[in-house]
């Protein structure tokens, strides 16, 4: 029994919206759309200039390109921003033809692709719910996943496997777009990394705190898991997480070391719009072995992720 005399403000009474009548700022119908790879591609990236920046992303590239060749893991950690500015067809692309073979996503990034399957579309205006005492109430979304959560957790499945297994079994009509889904079918792993009170879904009257916390701790040994196989030329991008996922590939590098795999070669990129601390300490830096090496790309997602795609797609 507590000794405190405040106590909690559980979410029993909370007063929930429907997802459905809630205004969002991101329609599946603005969406990116695929584009297949082309030889034009190659020959626009041969023309850039071999310094800084241009050389570093080819550089890259070619790294992406060895890796895929030798069926070294390629993992994708991204942060929610990259469902919001509607990428998830360029990244189902991707996982169609194996250039992703892993996705690490924050908590964030299942509300946000459940909301994209669900109803087509995401992103409140915060600004306006909050001040409404509205922001973060959307039923379904609190509902299904932490549905979602507790089944996988009685089935011993990390948070990402269960969210997918959750949305393959629902009849969405917007669902195509589902990364959790795509990577579902694809049997692509997924691992999520909740922290507890960050997440919207946290308030919801069912939520439980121990199946998310075993969930997620789950998801971390097999990302552990996946790091370990980056020996030898993998690569980890963390696209647009400027903590949580950093902090986690970091912790992950430490955990798998000690373990006893070297990690001495791998790649790793950082793909924002500004420069984060974390991700370039945690990423870029700290983590890499003798003969390995990390880059820092600076640039909207909405641009650098497709042309990223495309360069991939057009691989000689």
């Amino acid at each position: 029994m507590s000794r405190y005399k405040i106590k909690p403000l559980f979410p029993d009474k909370i007063r929930p919206v429907s997802l459905e009548e809630r205004p969002s700022k991101v329609n599946w119908g603005d969406f990116a759309k695929v584009y297949p790879g082309s030889r034009e591609i190659n020959s626009f990236l041969d023309s850039w200039p071999n310094i800084l920046a241009a050389r570093d992303f080819k550089e890259f590239i070619h790294h992406l390109r060895v890796a895929f060749q030798k069926k070294k893991p390629i993992i994708f950690g991204c942060g929610a921003h990259v469902i919001k500015v509607g990428l998830n067809p360029v990244l189902i692309n991707l996982m169609e033809n194996g250039w992703l073979s892993a996705l690490a996503l924050n908590g964030a990034g299942i509300i946000h692709d459940f909301e994209v399957a669900l109803s087509g579309k995401t992103s409140e205006d915060v600004a306006a719910q909050i001040k409404k005492g509205e922001f973060g109430t959307a039923e379904e979304t609190g509902e299904l996943l932490n549905q979602a959560i507790q089944e996988g957790v009685a089935d011993k499945l990390g948070l990402g496997e269960a969210v997918g297994r959750h949305l393959s079994r629902l009849d969405l009509p917007y669902k195509e777009y589902s990364l959790l889904y795509q990577a579902y079918r694809l049997n692509i792993p997924v691992t999520v990394h909740a922290s507890l009170g960050t997440d919207i879904i946290h308030f919801h009257p069912c939520v439980d705190g121990a199946a998310i916390g075993e969930a997620s701790l789950r998801d971390f040994f097999l990302f552990s898991s996946l790091v370990s196989r980056l020996e030898g030329g993998g690569v980890f991008l963390n696209i647009g997480s400027a903590v949580i996922l950093p902090e986690v590939f970091l912790k992950a590098v430490a955990y798998v070391r000690n373990r006893g795999f070297p990690l001495t070669k791998f790649f790793t990129a950082v793909f924002d719009f500004k420069m984060h601390y974390r991700p370039l300490e945690n990423v870029v830096r700290r983590p890499l072995g003798e003969k390995s090496k990390g880059y820092y790309f600076i640039g909207h997602h909405e641009i650098m992720i497709p042309l990223l795609a495309a360069a991939l797609l057009s691989s000689k």
